[in-house]
C-alpha cells in the first residue's frame, strides 16, 4: 500500500470510528426497550413479604391486568412515587409489588410509613426474580396482561404526568 493511501486512510478511519462512537453516546439505555417485551412474565415461585409461609408464582399474575411494580425500602425515588401508586389502586387498577433487595422488616416499614397500594408484595431479598426481570435499579413498573404476558416496561419513578399519559393508558390498551 503506497504511503499516501495510508495517509488518507488513518484519518478516514478515525472519523468513521468517532462518528459511530458519538452516535451511540446519543442513545439513553434507559429509553432502550425491555427484552421480555410481548413475552410471558418469567416463572418464579417466592414468598410474600407480609407471609413468610405463603408461597406465590406467576400465576398471580394472570386473570386480570396487573401493574407489577418493582420497589425497595432503600430507594428514594420509591418514595416519590408512592403517592401516584396510591392514586391508581384507588382507580381499580390492580398492583403487585416486588419488595426488591430488601428485608422484611424495612420492606414493611416503609409500606407502613408511606402506604401500601399492592394487593400483594413478592419478597426478592435477593433479587433473583428482578435478575429475571433485567431490572437494573428499582423503581420499575411492568404492565402484565390478563394471560400473564409483559405489555409495557416503565423504568424509573412514575410521576403524576406519566400516570395521565403513559400508565393509564397503557392499561386502557390492555383491559
Amino acid at each position: 500500500m503506497s504511503r499516501r493511501l495510508l495517509l488518507l486512510l488513518l484519518p478516514v478511519s478515525f472519523l468513521l470510528v468517532a462518528l459511530f462512537l458519538y452516535q451511540r453516546l446519543q442513545h439513553d439505555p434507559a429509553q432502550r426497550d425491555s427484552a421480555l417485551m410481548a413475552r410471558e412474565f418469567p416463572a418464579f415461585e417466592a414468598t410474600t413479604l407480609r407471609d413468610e409461609q405463603q408461597m406465590v408464582d406467576q400465576s398471580l399474575l394472570k386473570g386480570e391486568v396487573t401493574l407489577v411494580n418493582v420497589w425497595g425500602e432503600w430507594c428514594p425515588a420509591c418514595k416519590q412515587e408512592m403517592p401516584q401508586l396510591l392514586e391508581l389502586a384507588d382507580q381499580g387498577i390492580r398492583m403487585v409489588g416486588v419488595n426488591y433487595r430488601d428485608t422484611r422488616e424495612k420492606g414493611m416499614s416503609f409500606l407502613n410509613q408511606y402506604g401500601d397500594p399492592f394487593e400483594m408484595n413478592i419478597f426478592d431479598p435477593e433479587g433473583s426474580l428482578g435478575f429475571d426481570l433485567g431490572v437494573y435499579g428499582a423503581p420499575e413498573t411492568f404492565l402484565v396482561d390478563a394471560e400473564g404476558i409483559i405489555r409495557y416496561h416503565h423504568k424509573g419513578y412514575i410521576s403524576p404526568q406519566d400516570v395521565s399519559e403513559r400508565i393509564l393508558p397503557e392499561v386502557a390498551k390492555w383491559r
